[in-house]
């Protein structure tokens, strides 16, 4: 089975996604920007840039957790996972609203000690954040992300643990594999 489970920064992808594999006994893909700065030497921040104006960073990244997805029992969890994720079973979309992205994302920021803590620079970075990711991925894919209409679970994660997010993945989960 593979699951694939999408949302914009803050919702808790990453955080879910491993719960959900970890609960499951499933193969996590969490392969990110974060990965391929790591491999080049760079920093996540010139990665991001470069992103911006070079669109086959972003098809590099998406074909190769595709095709670490396709290895056996494995929880996908990526920005275009839905979408990238051509025969997953299991679509999940993540949304919360803005304010309570930022919120999680300055929260982070604070406990890593890495990024602004003040929480109007972060909820202005996270705004714009979403959309140049929109535009972009709407210009290398043709994707809009704020369509996810045809997934077959949205959680809204504003008033959700993540602990209780991963509950109704896994459940719909064990539905879906009988």
């Amino acid at each position: 089975m593979k699951i694939a489970i999408s949302g914009k920064s803050g919702c808790g992808n990453s955080t879910v996604s491993r719960l959900v594999a970890d609960r499951l006994g499933y193969r996590l893909v969490n392969f990110t920007f974060k990965n391929i700065a790591a491999e080049r030497g760079t920093t996540f921040e010139q990665i991001c840039d470069l992103a911006e104006q070079d669109p086959a960073l972003d098809r590099e990244l998406d074909r190769r957790q595709v095709e670490m997805a396709r290895a056996g029992d494995t929880v996908l969890g990526s920005r275009l996972a839905v979408w990238v994720l051509d025969d997953a079973d299991l679509r999940v979309y993540l949304h919360a609203p803005p304010e309570v992205r930022a919120a999680r994302i300055r929260q982070r920021h604070v406990e890593t000690g890495v990024g602004s803590t003040d929480a109007a620079v972060v909820l202005a970075d996270t705004i714009e954040r979403d959309r140049r990711d929109h535009d972009r991925y709407l210009r290398i894919y043709g994707i809009d992300n704020d369509r996810y209409d045809f997934v077959d679970l949205v959680i809204e994660t504003e008033h959700l643990s993540p602990e209780q997010i991963a509950d109704r993945i896994v459940a719909a989960a064990r539905l879906r594999d009988g």
